[in-house]
This record gives structure tokens, sequence and C-alpha cells, in this order.
């Protein structure tokens, strides 16, 4: 018997007896700790992160929230012992009274008339999805970045994961986290609104229409729209009526649309051994923006899922399945249309269309032309250490695609589309040739948590990738990587820092990158802020974010990992997120913003 083995035998002799005692820790043990307590493999936050939450919050996340599916094994009761024994805090109060943004002839919450084009508005700071700020608008020059400081830090209560990117507005910055949503004011940090939003997955978008200005964004099951000025909702639309339907990507804003990607936690459900996987399907909405109905939508697996042969530990199956939209869509105005990247499988038989790069008309949502990369993936979480009866026949390799593709114009005659994917390997695509591969380019190792996770960028001739992947190894975690984007050649790479002595600590760089003229920003699983030369890959700027804050809103802050929406430029300031539990990352809670000395 390994080592592993007798200290897991251990470790579960000894829950049994206190399982016995306590039938909330009986329960969890049995419905919750097989994802929960692996460690640096779990896709969610390990028990201990869970018990930095208020036991609300966990019964929200049980009942409506991302969990949904787990939670409905329980009874009420069950739910609420549960999140009694995992909850152990109260929630802070972040509406401080005290960080109330002074009132200006009593239109404290207007937004201003002039709000101007230099703001971060969506997840891809724009239409073609690059990530960059131009100097004008980033009111920063490279020579500016090695002498940022942390101009404030605002505390979200009641969270260990900060995965919402925030959004520039005028002279707001709108920022999230699971469960709540504000304005601040971006120089200050003081406090126009909050908002409760119960379970948000993704970014957040702004969405002008006039006399009205929408701030929309996602959460387990719906999108919702506020007004930006006050925070009142304005609507709600539920985009998949599937139960383990989610939006984890940003609403991208298009003449009046709203244009959406839809995901699942089906890939989770599947490690209930009852339960019979899969029968959910990606698809790309289209939403009219002022009243939040659906114009259209499309799926990205045309066939309905039907009984499949069993999966080989004998369980029943239905497919194909799976194949969700995980990143924002990229908009082309020149061929009125849509791509969006897919992910993979969940059960057998695998799609065409799962992996790959998909283009839709913007007007109907027709499928025009798609273009796969990796055949035959079907994955979903049974298929994890402790292999169960639910994963199919094939087992992964789980390279889907988490990130935006990118829109660029070589010359006046040639574009390329850019995609970047959990294999590690970045895509030239030839978007007026149906997807034909112009060149192909490998920024490290793949595997379920390498290669590329949630974004590139672009100046428009370079193409920054980070890598991200598990921790320990520099050979398979962490690195900055820049391309050409007219032919893929490499043209630096910068390796990863090593943690030291820091516990928990991954090297990996899944969060989604950023640039500005001359430098790439990357965010790090260790903590560290980081700015590169694009000239060279050389670090002109590291801040350890990972530790303790006196924030302008009263809440305690802790800076943890960084992960999934990255930093946001705009107007001499940038923001990012600091605090991602999942994956045995490090916990914490604050938006962090730095402008110049």
């Amino acid at each position: 018997m390994t080592k592993l083995a007798i200290l897991t035998t251990a470790f579960f002799s000894v829950v049994g007896l206190h399982a016995a005692d306590d039938p909330a820790v009986e329960l969890y043990f049995k419905h919750c700790a097989q994802c929960h307590e692996q460690g640096l493999e779990a896709r969610v936050p390990t028990r201990e992160a869970l018990g930095k939450l208020s036991a609300r919050t966990v019964l929200t996340a049980l009942e409506t929230g991302v969990m949904r599916e787990m939670g409905t094994k329980l009874t009420p009761p069950e739910r609420r012992a549960v999140a009694g024994y995992l909850g152990k805090t109260e929630a802070s109060i972040a509406d401080n009274p005290d960080n109330r943004c002074p009132a200006a002839n009593g239109q404290s919450r207007a937004l201003p008339a002039n709000a101007g084009s230099s703001g971060w508005t969506g997840w891809g700071g724009g239409l073609n999805n690059w990530r960059f700020q131009n100097a004008a608008s980033a009111g920063l020059g490279a020579a500016d970045i090695p002498k940022l400081k942390l101009k404030w830090a605002f505390g979200i209560p009641d969270t260990v994961t900060m995965r919402s990117q925030p959004a520039v507005y005028a002279d707001r910055v709108f920022v999230a986290g699971p469960a709540s949503v504000y304005s601040l004011n971006a120089m200050t940090g003081c406090m126009y609104w909050s908002a409760n939003a119960a379970g948000i997955r993704s970014g957040l978008a702004i969405a002008p229409l006039g006399s009205r200005t929408l701030l929309v964004f996602a959460n387990a099951r719906k999108v919702t729209a506020l007004d930006a000025a006050t925070g009142q909702a304005v609507w709600d639309l539920l985009p998949e009526e599937h139960p383990a339907g989610m939006v984890t990507d940003t609403p991208i804003f298009h003449a009046g649309k709203l244009y959406i990607g839809v995901s699942s936690g089906e890939e989770v459900a599947a490690t209930n051994p009852k339960y019979v996987c899969c029968t959910f399907r990606g698809s790309v909405v289209a939403i009219d923006a002022a009243t939040g109905k659906v114009i259209w939508k499309t799926y990205t697996i045309a066939e309905t899922p039907i009984p499949g042969k069993p999966t080989p530990q004998g369980s029943a199956s239905m497919g194909p399945s799976g194949a969700g939209i995980w990143s924002t869509p990229t908009i082309d105005t020149e061929k009125n249309a849509l791509y969006v990247t897919t992910g993979d499988n969940y059960s057998q038989p695998a799609s065409n269309t799962s992996d790959a790069v998909l283009a839709l008309s913007l007007d109907s949502g027709k499928l025009l032309w798609s273009k796969q990369f990796t055949e035959g993936d079907a994955f979903n979480v049974a298929c994890g250490r402790a292999r169960g009866p639910n994963c199919p026949e094939g087992d992964g390799p789980d390279f889907d695609f988490g990130a935006s593709p990118m829109l660029l114009r070589l010359d006046a005659n040639r574009r390329v589309l850019v995609a970047g994917q959990k294999s590690g390997m970045v895509h030239g695509l030839d978007p007026d040739q149906e997807g034909k591969i112009l060149w192909q380019a490998q920024a490290g190792e793949g595997g379920k948590l390498g290669g590329i996770q949630w974004g590139m960028t672009t100046d428009g001739t370079v193409v920054y990738a980070s890598r991200s992947g598990l921790a320990g190894d520099p050979k398979r975690a962490g690195g900055l990587y820049a391309f050409r984007a007219d032919n893929g050649e490499r043209m630096w790479m910068t390796p990863p820092v090593p943690c030291g002595d820091r516990k928990p600590c991954s090297m990996a760089q899944s969060q989604a990158v950023t640039a500005m003229t001359g430098v790439v920003f990357s965010g790090s699983n260790d903590g560290h802020f980081r700015a590169y030369s694009t000239s060279d890959g050389k670090v002109i700027f590291d801040y350890d974010t990972a530790h303790e804050y006196q924030t302008v809103n009263g809440v305690p802050g802790k800076g943890g990992a960084l992960d999934v929406g990255g930093p946001v430029i705009a107007n001499g300031m940038i923001f990012v997120n600091s605090g991602y539990a999942s994956w045995g990352g490090m916990p914490g809670n604050v938006v962090l913003a730095f402008g110049k000395e």
C-alpha cells in the first residue's frame, strides 16, 4: 500500500468517527468530499476555504448557485445542516455609509454626461477581444509602470474567490464578487451604489442605450441587467432551461444587442454515480439589450442527446453532450459574423463541434463554418483521481477552449483569428477562408489545467499568451510567451518565478493577460501581479498581492491567487482582482487599484 493510500485511509477513518456523532459531517463526506477534499486537483474551493464563508452563502450556492445540481440530492434540512457545518463566519458589511461618495448637486449616482470611449466596457476591451489599451486611453506610458503604487483596495464581503472582471465607464469602476456588485469611483474607491446578485460567474459589461446605460453580467443561471447609474434591476433572462446550464463568459454588446455563450456544471454533476450523463448542449444567445428578449439561439451541437452505449464502467449514458462556451464571443463587423470557442464533450459520442472555433451569422445565428482541433475529446469530472462510473470511453484529454478568439488585421488583404487552447497550442486561422490554419505555435505543455486558460492579448502585431498548469514544476506551470501575429514565430518566452517557501503556491499563470503600449500584465496563482516589457519579456513591475489590506469600505481584505478575469486599464488606473480558492489556490477577496506614483 502506498504512503498516499495509507494516509487517505487513516484520514477517512478519523472522519468516520466524527461522522457518527454529527450527521452534517456525514452528509458532507457522503455528498461533497469527493470534490472539496482533492486539494490541488479540486475544481472547487477546499473545505478550509469554504470555512471562511458564511453559512448563508454556502446555502445559497447549494440552492440556487453553482452547486445547485449537487444540492438537489439533499433535502432542505440536509442542505441547511451542510451549510452550517461548512460556513463558520458571519457575512461582513460592505455597504459602509462612511464609504459613500459625496453627493454632487444631489446627483451622486448620475453618470457623467461625457462618458467618453476610453474606458474598459467588456471582457476584451473591444469587439475584437484584444485585451489591449493604447497609450491615450490607458493614460499611462511604459515608463510609468515600474513606479505604479497601490491607490486603494476594496473588500468584497463573504467570499474567497474573485473571478468577475471589473468594467470601467466614465469615472466609475464596476466590481463584483459572487453575491454582490458595486459602482465605485475609479480614482478613490468610494461607493455610489451596491446591489445583491447571487452567484455571479461572469465579468461585467457596459451597454450604452441612449438615455440609459446598462451594467450586464451573468450568474449561475441568469443574465441580469442593472441601470448603471442607480443599480436598479432592469431585466433578468434565463438563457438556458437545462438545470445544469450557466453563463461564465462576459456578455458582449454591439449595435443594441448582447451576445453570450452558455456553458454548464453538468461535468461536475457526472460525479454522482446515479446521474445519467449527459444531456446539456452549449449554445450562443443573441439578446435585445433594451428588453432582455432572446432574438436567436444556436446550439453548438445540432443533435438532441439520445441514449447511448454504456460507459466502460457499465453506467447508462446520453449523448452527444457538452461543447459549452466558456469565453466571450468575438464580433467581426466586416463579415457580420460572430466567433466562439467551445469546450469538450461530456459523454460519447463526441461531436465535431467540440474543442473548436465556430463562426455564426450575427443576424440569424446560422452556423457559417467550424474548425475542430481535438477530435473525440469526451471528459467529465468523474474521470478524476477516483474514476467514477460516468467517465466516458477515452477519458479526455479535456482540451477545452476557455479563452476568447482575437481578430486581427495584418494588412490590407490579410486577417487572422487567433485562438489559444488548453492543449498549449495557439492557432492562427484565416477567418475569410472558413478557419483555414495559417500557423500554430506551442505555448508550453498542455493538460487538464495546462496550456492557455482564460485569455490572451495582442497589440495587433504580437500575440502574448501565458501558461497555466499545476504547482511545483517550472516545466509544467507558468511562463509568458510572445508570438508574431502573422506567422506564429516565437519572439521570446519568460519563465515563471519560483514560489520559494510560500504554501500553497502555484506558478501557473492562468489569469487572462492584458496589454497596453509597451507592456503586458500577467497575474499568477502565486499572488504576484507582474508587468513585462513587450520588447524582451523582462519583468518591470512585481507586486505581491497575497497579504492583508485596510480597505476603503472597511471590509477585512486579503489577497491571494490571481485567476480568471484579468487586469483592466483605463484613464491612468489599473484594476485587478486578487483571491481564487479553487484548484487549491490561495483565497482572497479584494479589488486592487493601481495608479501613478
